[in-house]
């Protein structure tokens, strides 16, 4: 498996547009520094979920390109997930542990579209991006995340 990160983004609140960065710090079992949910002001900070699931969140390029050829393109981090990558299927890294760089993570769940991704961009969102949301992932180690860095599952041992 090779993939790699080619965007990262970070919002301060619900709502607010998120706003690329070159890098990261990824904290343990809380989410990104500067982040939304890392803070506790994401808009669903306060709903019970899967451990980890709102740490981290991924989404593949390639699914971008095609809701983009669907007549749905999405500006750099309107899609509102942290991490972009290319040449990674995310959802093979469900239930599985992962390095972005040095950061160990293990993908929770699926993250699919969600109304409140409508409410903020004004656009219909739901049916393009259905099963093309991504992944949600829990931060197991934290380290620092730069764009470029590799994506590579890891064996039982964490390497």
């Amino acid at each position: 498996m090779a993939g790699a990160i080619t965007g990262i983004f970070i919002a301060a609140e619900a709502g607010a547009p998120a706003r690329s960065v070159v890098e990261a710090q990824a904290i343990e079992g809380h989410g990104l520094d500067g982040g939304r949910y890392r803070d506790g002001f994401g808009f669903y900070s306060a709903t019970p979920t899967t451990p980890g699931a709102r740490e981290l969140t991924l989404i593949e390029e390639e699914r971008l390109d095609e809701v983009a050829r669907d007549g749905f393109p999405l500006p750099p981090g309107e899609h509102r997930r942290n991490i972009t990558t290319r040449g990674v299927a995310l959802d093979g890294l469900l239930n599985r542990r992962f390095r972005i760089g040095g950061v160990l993570c293990e993908g929770v769940r699926a993250c699919p579209p969600c109304n409140h991704l409508e409410a903020v961009t004004g656009r219909a969102l739901l049916a393009p991006l259905i099963d093309r949301g991504g992944l949600r992932a829990r931060i197991v180690t934290g380290g620092l995340i730069r764009l470029g860095d590799g994506i590579r599952l890891v064996d039982v041992s964490g390497n």
